[in-house]
């Protein structure tokens, strides 16, 4: 009995804290729309931050020095207006969930004292993914849990290892030195110039990519890709480099597949020899993912998807990557092969798009939404012979064996040329809010990737 988690409960059947994020949402935008003068009373601050110094003009003065760490903290569920770029007192940095060992999470500790297994980098870009936006909603589930307010978002980074611990071993298992340039993923905390991360979770830039921008494109989507064809059979792959996977049906349908995610998907699945079908939402999107790879594109804006996609795949699909939620859950599942598996790793669907606050009539049309989502029963599942599988890489904090593995696998495919890098739309880090309503907006292809101020000045 002692070792049973608390007993959750639940007002009016939802989840207290998705009630509250929902009220904190509705009073953003009730000020925003009615009475801006007082959105920074919305504004909360943390102790981690230096204090802003107003010069004559009442205008704040922002020049940190150069050791001191600027990141994009999210002080309270909301709008735009919850992301702040802020300056952290010296000596302090950002830091993921999974070390809190360390520090517990956004921030470190002043002059923090660095673990065997950690370095901290000079980050010098970072990507923006949707679920960043799900995470100043307050609706992250992994951020809720782990983290909490204030949080500094993000997973990707790439830049410069700034500190080793100083007792370093020669021999340890992926051995970094100052000066290393070096990519990979944070449990939260990358939209930082500076940030404190295990070793096993960062990898050299190989010489291929020649930005910080594009390295900063790669980790979080690729693994997301890899590991999703790892639950549909086809990873790790087999001695003579092609997919270990039997089945006789090789076709895989690939929803949203010129994003982040999606293109990867499309990539891999063409490594591992399979006949891939590319679902597109707008016709601009087409060239990207026949340029991906997809041997079939659906471009369900002018066509009919689903008539589409059994003409492309008579008998089925052994696999089907979906992140779209309730808008193709259920038809997804529906045109699995049998033995089919159906990946579900998003539910943007089930999400606004195109707005960026959260009004009382958008949480109206999210809870009718998931109202509706369709439910798998078990007992169907058998006599269908299909599976549904789900998963989110934020909650991998244990799991760092088969993240590691496939880490060094992408960065394998990466140094043989056979994953490029997606096109990218790169911005300073001071627009953040606006790579927020692009991504939000549904017409972002490939990747938004935000530099640090120390990136520009240095390419200047």
């Amino acid at each position: 009995m002692e070792n049973q988690p608390p007993k959750k409960w639940y007002i009016l059947g939802q989840d207290p804290e998705i009630l509250l994020a929902a009220l904190a949402n509705i009073i953003s935008w009730l000020v925003s729309t009615f009475a801006p003068t007082l959105l920074p009373y919305l504004l909360p601050t943390s102790p981690e931050e230096e204090p802003l110094i107003y010069d004559d003009a009442g205008h704040p003065r922002a020049n940190p020095a150069s050791s001191q760490t600027r990141c994009i903290s999210i002080g309270r569920p909301g709008g735009m207006e919850q992301l702040r770029l802020v300056t952290l007192k010296e000596g302090i940095c950002t830091i993921g969930y999974n070390v809190r060992h360390v520090s517990p999470p956004p921030y470190t500790t002043p002059n923090v004292s660095l673990p065997p297994d950690c370095v901290i980098i000079k980050n010098e870009a970072f990507s923006v993914n949707y679920a960043d936006c799900t995470i100043r909603w307050g609706l992250y589930e992994s951020a809720k849990k782990f983290v909490g307010w204030p949080i500094v978002p993000g997973f990707d980074v790439a830049g410069t290892v700034e500190r080793v611990p100083d007792d370093s071993d020669d021999n340890v298992q992926h051995k970094l030195s100052v000066g290393d340039r070096v990519f990979g993923c944070t449990l939260f905390g990358a939209y930082s110039n500076r940030i404190l991360v295990p070793r096993i979770q960062l990898r050299r830039i190989p010489d291929c990519i020649d930005t910080f921008a594009k390295a900063a494109a790669f980790p979080a989507v690729s693994l997301t890709a890899l590991y999703a064809l790892h639950l549909a059979g086809y990873f790790p792959i087999c001695s003579g480099g092609g997919s270990r996977s039997k089945f006789t049906n090789k076709s895989i349908l690939i929803h949203s597949a010129a994003g982040g995610v999606g293109g990867f998907l499309v990539q891999m699945s063409k490594i591992l020899g399979l006949f891939v079908v590319g679902v597109v939402g707008s016709s601009s999107k087409v060239f990207d993912a026949k340029s991906l790879g997809c041997d079939v594109v659906i471009d369900k804006s002018t066509e009919d998807l689903w008539l589409a996609a059994e003409k492309a795949s008579p008998n089925g699909y052994s696999t089907i990557m979906d992140a779209n939620g309730v808008s193709t859950l259920r038809e997804s599942y529906d045109h699995l092969a049998p033995s089919g598996r159906l990946v579900v790793f998003g539910f943007h669907s089930n999400l606004p798009m195109g707005s960026a606050m959260l009004s009382p009539l958008e949480w109206l049309r999210m809870a009718k939404k998931v109202a509706v989502m369709p439910k798998f029963d078990a007992m169907d599942l058998t006599v269908s012979n299909k599976s549904v599988l789900g998963f989110n890489l934020s909650f991998f904090a244990e799991e760092v064996e088969i993240l590691s593995d496939m880490f060094d696998q992408i960065l394998l495919w990466i140094e043989e040329k056979k994953l490029k890098c997606p096109r990218i739309c790169e911005m300073p880090m001071e627009n953040v809010a606006e790579a927020h309503t692009f991504i939000q907006s549904g017409k972002s292809s490939g990747k938004i990737v935000l530099t640090t101020s120390s990136a520009q000045n240095e390419d200047n």
